[in-house]
């Protein structure tokens, strides 16, 4: 695939991975329930709010503790949802490659416009199996953002191996969760044809303007408005505007990057007034203590922005 045609199918822009609420029910996997009507109306309420794609089964949609038929009816919900107002980009993530695949292939058949996919998880692959990997899902012919979180995975895709999974056809961008930004510029350079995507909230300001054409991301499910126009600022090169609206952000948006982010993400969300809740194992409750900084570091992000709006 020729390079223009690779930026043809870009999967840039704000694109939320989308938390998952759910109900409480007796029946259910662990007693709660996946709220498929208040997830519906949570992905047109992110792209009423000015971003433009929503990503279903990501970490932070709780991929890994839906049952296979709630995983599917996750994504189909959200491409229902959105319609053609805004993309939706599934998580396909597997432990081995017929499984990410089967989820692609699942993906592309309910409507999904790309697919995200991490390495093989559970299971720290070598280089020759990171390469099949993502060739196995890319023959299904969706764009596909491939997911550097070596933190999770302990595979990390580094620039050089970027570069080669980057001639692979249908891969069009990496969701780079290293937090070393200097991995934006070293990318482009290794791999001119790959969208570097920012996938840590708090370094996203200086990845965009390292060239990143993206974000995917997390506390938009708490300030989407906010995280579209600090987008818009960033990318049009707007650095003070941009600086005063991300620095009382940054830190809630350092718990994108803490163990506890889903937690701390929900929390977020019944802050300003969205229905957050709780999540299912292995994730449980956060600590007082943890439960006390989350507020409190959202509580200054609150006041800035109705600062600013004021």
């Amino acid at each position: 695939m020729s390079e223009p045609e690779k930026r043809q199918l870009s999967l840039g822009g704000v694109v939320v991975a989308t938390a998952l609420p759910y109900y409480e029910d007796a029946s259910a996997p662990a007693g709660l329930a996946v709220d498929y009507d208040r997830y519906a109306q949570h992905c047109r309420w992110l792209v009423d709010n000015g971003c433009h794609g929503v990503g279903p089964n990501g970490s932070l949609g709780e991929y890994s503790s839906l049952t296979d038929e709630e995983r599917r009816r996750v994504a189909r919900t959200a491409v229902e949802a959105v319609g053609d107002a805004a993309t939706v980009v599934v998580g396909v993530h597997g432990v081995g490659s017929h499984q990410a695949r089967h989820w692609a292939e699942i993906a592309a058949e309910d409507g999904a416009d790309g697919v995200l996919c991490l390495p093989p998880t559970m299971y720290r692959a070598n280089h020759g199996e990171i390469l099949a990997h993502f060739e196995a899902v890319a023959s299904v012919g969706l764009p596909v953002m491939v997911y550097n979180n070596p933190i999770d995975t302990k595979v990390d895709l580094t620039p050089d191996l970027l570069a080669e999974i980057a001639r692979i056809d249908n891969v069009v961008a990496v969701k780079e969760f290293s937090g070393d930004v200097r991995r934006v510029l070293e990318i482009r350079e290794r791999a001119p044809g790959l969208d570097v995507i920012s996938g840590a909230d708090d370094v996203v300001l200086e990845s965009l303007l390292m060239g990143a054409t993206g974000w995917f991301a997390g506390f938009p499910n708490v300030f989407p408005a906010e995280s579209a126009r600090l987008y818009d600022l960033a990318t049009a090169g707007k650095l003070a505007e941009a600086r005063a609206l991300y620095e009382p952000l940054v830190a809630a948006f350092r718990w994108d990057s803490r163990t506890e982010f889903v937690q701390a993400i929900k929390l977020g969300m019944e802050q300003v007034g969205r229905f957050g809740g709780p999540c299912r194992p292995p994730r449980g409750p956060l600590t007082p203590r943890m439960r006390e900084q989350v507020q409190a570091d959202m509580a200054r992000a609150i006041a800035s922005i109705e600062g600013h709006a004021a």
